[in-house]
């Protein structure tokens, strides 16, 4: 009797489908080498035929085909893929069981660590804080509610949602944090990115302060250029007094977020930018150096073209009033520049922003000039304006050893929708931000995943190769959102800057002014269990550091599956990697192998500046990228690397030495001082990217 049903665990009765058990089958032998549709479906077939025997008339359960699909393979000779196969089935037993401790149902099939993420931050939660949705309604939630704006056609609303679920559902593209959390609540600001402006009045720097407390409240992250407060000792005409400067200030915005994120799902985030011209620039490039001193800040000196002119020819420049916009002192450029470059050695801050090359590509510039950015550096903005930003999985577009370039068109288009859509169901937090975003309606998708998707393609990181990857993977993305915002507009209108902006001499109409941004994914790469936006892997297996003192062994999936197909897997092997994090040098893995899966200490800086340029020719926006330095690395590594940035038109660069902060997410090893175990470990929401801190978007 051929078998028809199947018992899920949870007790429902379902039409079995017989391509799941041979795909299932398929995998095992790919495991090890030895792929086969055929021969799968083969054995499948041969399954059902021992289940027809044990369940003449009785419906089996899930369980019950498993044992039939392992008899089948021993029968058959297939010793080393039966063993492949219930490795994996008892990994999904334990998976399992640890999502029912979480008190998370998942049909999903989901990583631990990305339920233990959503259960944490981003499910809706029941008056005593237990999860009140599994993630498939999670994403139910979210594409109904940015379904919404299509509801002009009849039917458009469900089509949407549909594809919207699908999208998310299959982790091939995801949303920024805040549209995960808060589509479908009462809540509803769905944007990550915002800049706030800071004008040099005590009512403009506390209007300001209070639209940040109600972004951080709804989960987004504010940018500041502090370059219009008067400098510190600088006269107050109205009370006769003297100005504190913008560090002071800064310190109040740095409390206030601290405030605001205990009652949040996620810390507040902020980037303080000071232009290199301000009196108070050295102060400022210095303010990291007291451990904990505006720790919910990133800062970033704004460099001129100009200033680095003077650096390279060892000129004088002027420090310059806001107030008065007269010269108050001349320094030497290179003793700045040589001083934001030991700061970063010693501390991550401050990065440099390159803001006349952001201003070339300012898409508006009628419009108003570019100031500053988001807190990671991504996205420039003009005052009061927000971004809504996402990330196409760049790994599941990988077929075989190709990218399937129909399949990401249609992702690319399909994410393109989304994001448009949620410009419109967006709650936005003042009516200013409101304004300007319905203006430009900026979009910024990325890519995450990218160090698997070289991986899967064969090639290392640190190659030309990957450069050229980079490069056309990014010049796709960029032609193919341009070609969906032209398809938008046909249907819904320009974005209503477009007749100010660069684009209408290129273009007959867009609906958006920018389309594509690289951010750092962070939680949502998590998520996705896939590499961390553009950055190479952090680890090759770590400990993970999960919840309440319990440490989980995570070994990079792409790397498992080499090392199960080549036949040097060993659990022992994956934690003598822990140690390490990298395989470089064990003598265990074979030199191809380690030339493949390189970290990002194992890659030297100059890579990482040039993969950041390689995706930055083509992005609208800006590229969040980590450069990640070894301890040993010297303030001449610092200013080689700042200086690589802008020669190759970086519109930004961050620099993180390992071992620079006592407080880090990412620890190597208990040869490093800072480490108390033998082993590599990350904090719970480490992706990758800057070791210093958790990026929330």
């Amino acid at each position: 009797m051929a078998m028809t049903k199947v018992r899920k665990r949870d007790g429902r009765v379902v039409e079995f489908e017989p391509k799941k058990t041979a795909s299932a089958i398929y995998k095992a032998f790919s495991s090890v080498g030895k792929a086969d549709m055929k021969l799968a479906e083969k054995l499948a077939g041969q399954a059902m035929v021992v289940l027809g025997e044990r369940f003449a008339n009785k419906v089996p359960g899930v369980e019950d085909v498993q044992d039939a699909v392992e008899t089948v393979l021993i029968n058959g000779g297939y010793a080393d893929v039966a063993k492949a196969f219930i490795l994996y089935r008892w990994k999904r037993t334990e998976e399992r069981d640890a999502k029912h401790f979480l008190g998370v149902e998942d049909v999903l099939k989901l990583s631990v660590n990305a339920i233990r993420v959503l259960r944490r931050r981003y499910f809706k939660k029941d008056e005593r804080g237990n999860p009140a949705e599994t993630p498939a309604q999670m994403f139910r939630r979210v594409a109904n509610a940015v379904a919404a704006p299509d509801g002009k056609q009849k039917g458009g609303v469900e089509k949407a949602a549909e594809e919207f679920y699908h999208l998310m559902a299959s982790l091939e593209f995801l949303p920024n944090s805040p549209t995960l959390m808060n589509a479908g609540t009462p809540i509803g600001q769905l944007a990550a990115c915002f800049v706030l402006p800071v004008p040099d009045s005590m009512e403009g720097i506390f209007d300001a302060l209070k639209n940040a407390a109600l972004i951080h409240q709804s989960g987004g992250g504010v940018g500041y250029s502090f370059s219009h407060l008067r400098p510190k000792g600088d006269r107050v005409k109205s009370t006769m007094g003297v100005a504190s400067g913008p560090l002071s200030f800064m310190r109040v915005f740095d409390m206030a977020t601290d405030v605001v994120k205990q009652g949040g799902r996620r810390r507040g985030a902020n980037m303080g930018i000071l232009a290199v011209t301000h009196p108070d620039v050295l102060e400022f490039a210095t303010a990291k150096g007291q451990e904990g001193f505006l720790q919910n800040f990133n800062l970033s000196i704004s460099a001129t073209d100009e200033f680095m002119k003077a650096v390279a020819e060892n000129e004088e420049y002027p420090l310059v009033n806001p107030r008065a916009g007269t010269p108050v002192k001349w320094l030497k450029a290179r003793d700045v520049f040589d001083l934001v470059a030991t700061m970063a050695w010693r501390t991550g801050d401050p990065g440099m922003v390159f803001i006349d090359e952001i201003n070339r590509h300012n898409p508006t510039p009628a419009v108003g000039a570019i100031e500053a950015t988001n807190p990671c550096g991504e996205q420039p903005l003009l005052p009061f304006e927000s971004c809504v930003l996402g990330s196409v999985n760049a790994a599941k577009a990988v077929s075989g050893k190709k990218i399937d370039w129909a399949k990401l068109r249609k992702n690319i288009h399909s994410a393109m929708h989304f994001l448009d859509n949620v410009i419109d169901v967006t709650k936005f937090p003042t009516p200013q931000t409101e304004k300007i975003v319905k203006a430009n309606r900026k979009i910024g998708l990325g890519v995450m995943g990218f160090a698997d998707m070289l991986i899967r393609l064969g090639i290392p990181y640190d190659s030309p190769k990957a450069l050229q990857a980079a490069e056309k993977l990014m010049a796709f993305v960029a032609r193919e959102s341009k070609n969906a915002s032209a398809d938008l507009a046909k249907k819904r209108g320009k974005f209503p800057n477009f007749g100010k902006s660069i684009w209408k001499k290129k273009f007959t109409r867009l609906r958006n002014a920018t389309t594509n941004t690289i951010a750092p994914t962070g939680t949502i790469s998590i998520i996705a269990n896939c590499s961390s936006g553009i950055e190479p892997l952090f680890a090759v297996a770590f400990v993970r550091e999960v919840m309440d003192g319990t440490r989980l062994l995570e070994v990079s999936p792409e790397f498992e599956a080499v090392a199960r197909k080549r036949k040097f897997y060993s659990k022992e092997l994956m934690m003598k990697i822990a140690k390490r994090g990298s395989v470089q040098g064990m003598r265990e893995v074979p030199k191809d192998v380690q030339r493949l899966f390189v970290t990002a200490l194992d890659i030297a800086p100059e890579w990482h500046v040039r993969m950041q340029a390689a995706f930055q020719k083509h992005v609208d926006n800006a590229v969040s990228k980590t450069v990640n330095l070894k301890r040993d690395a010297t303030v001449e590594d610092v200013k080689k690397i700042y200086l690589l940035a802008h020669e190759l038109k970086c519109k930004g660069i961050t620099v993180y030495r390992y071992g620079s902060r006592k407080e880090q997410v990412l620890y190597i090893g208990a040869q490093e001082e800072m480490a108390e175990e033998d082993s590599v470990r990350a904090g719970s929401e480490y992706s990758g990217g800057c070791p210093a801190g958790e990026c929330v978007f």
